[in-house]
């Protein structure tokens, strides 16, 4: 079949352009071609791949999508393909994967109500509505349980247009067999001594994922040689200028998003990841299959996990400052407890489950 893949911008170390990587990477394994539809293309892109940039432009970022949308159906219709996929709500789509939270329930919650008057909340509306409203015949498939009540509370879809799939963990984030030296090497880089431990942070959307939380606690901590790396694609300047401000100048230090992520988890001393929302969270079955503990909030999608498995703290909501600076404390105070919730992550990786997002995805896709 011809399959046609679609996302507003592909970047190596965003979470839904990784997953998008290995799904259509995986149906181009079992024999069917792939066209990408895409506003932004970053990195190499795979061999096989039909890679079609849009040549559109707009003031805004809604302005733009719209023009995008229109483009990909002119496309479409020189060149059928079999089965559309889409990665970002859009209307015309046979399948989207559901990265992102409800827009609508964010809007009418996290919003003020002036705000549903404007062409961005119309847009990005319609748009949500095109893949869930009762009338679509989009088929969905889901990565966060915790979303889909608010789908179907707002746009009454159908039951059977949901599809549920695991996690998509890659093998290649279990520490291997040599993940002793790899954290000696680490370390030995970045001058940290047993005394020196060593939080990190990884996800882009500093702001989202609750950077601004993590280095408040720091702060409020009784180690003065503890340390925090941030990692992901986003404007790091705003929260150097709150390091500043709380004395962590030399404490701290944000890098853009890289391709080493696994000899970080190997590391560092614990995961932080205090995010205000997530539809799931990836880095947290990451930071698990390295052994790495894990301080969390529950409104992430994968949180559960982490309970499950006994390895890290998931805070309860509503979401305490103060709540955080103590799980904090009493991960870094404990080197025992942060050795058990190394072990019971490294065993509860070991489920095959954790890691067939791509195939069940593909699955879906072709048979469907």
């Amino acid at each position: 079949m011809r399959l046609a893949f679609i996302l507003y911008k592909y970047f190596p170390f965003g979470g839904l352009q990784r997953d998008f990587l290995r799904i259509a990477a995986e149906c181009q394994r079992r024999g069917h071609a792939v066209r990408v539809y895409t506003l932004k293309w970053e990195g190499s892109v795979p061999a096989g791949f039909d890679l079609r940039v849009a040549p559109v432009a707009a003031r805004s970022n809604h302005r733009r999508n719209e023009k995008f949308a229109a483009w990909i159906a002119d496309d479409l219709k020189k060149q059928p393909a079999d089965k559309t996929i889409g990665f970002n709500k859009m209307p015309g789509l046979d399948f989207y994967y559901a990265a992102d939270p409800c827009f609508e329930e964010k809007a009418r919650t996290l919003r003020n109500p002036l705000y549903r008057l404007t062409a961005r909340y119309r847009h990005f509306a319609a748009y949500e509505r095109a893949v869930f409203g009762p009338e679509a015949r989009t088929r969905i498939l889901m990565i966060s349980a915790t979303q889909r009540p608010l789908f179907e509370k707002h746009y009454g879809t159908p039951p059977e247009r949901f599809f549920m799939l695991p996690p998509g963990l890659e093998q290649s984030r279990r520490a291997p067999a040599n993940a002793v030296e790899i954290r000696t090497g680490f370390r030995l880089a970045f001058g940290l001594d047993d005394a020196s431990p060593l939080l990190l942070q990884i996800g882009s959307g500093f702001k989202t994922k609750g950077l601004d939380r993590s280095l408040k606690a720091l702060a409020a901590q009784p180690f003065p040689r503890a340390r925090l790396i941030a990692i992901g694609q986003d404007n790091p300047r705003p929260f150097l200028r709150q390091a500043r401000a709380l004395g962590l100048a030399n404490r701290v230090r944000i890098l853009e998003g890289r391709d080493d992520i696994p000899r970080f988890l190997l590391g560092a001393d614990l995961l932080i990841h205090p995010a205000y929302n997530e539809n799931t969270g990836t880095v947290l079955l990451e930071a698990l299959a390295a052994g790495l503990p894990v301080l969390t909030t529950d409104v992430c999608g994968y949180a559960h996990y982490i309970a499950e498995a006994d390895a890290g703290i998931v805070l309860p909501s509503p979401f305490a400052q103060a709540e955080l600076e103590r799980a904090l404390t009493t991960m870094l105070a404990s080197a025992p407890a942060r050795q058990r919730w190394s072990r019971n992550g490294l065993a509860y990786a070991e489920r095959p489950e954790l890691y067939a997002l791509p195939q069940r995805a593909s699955d879906i896709i072709l048979s469907a």
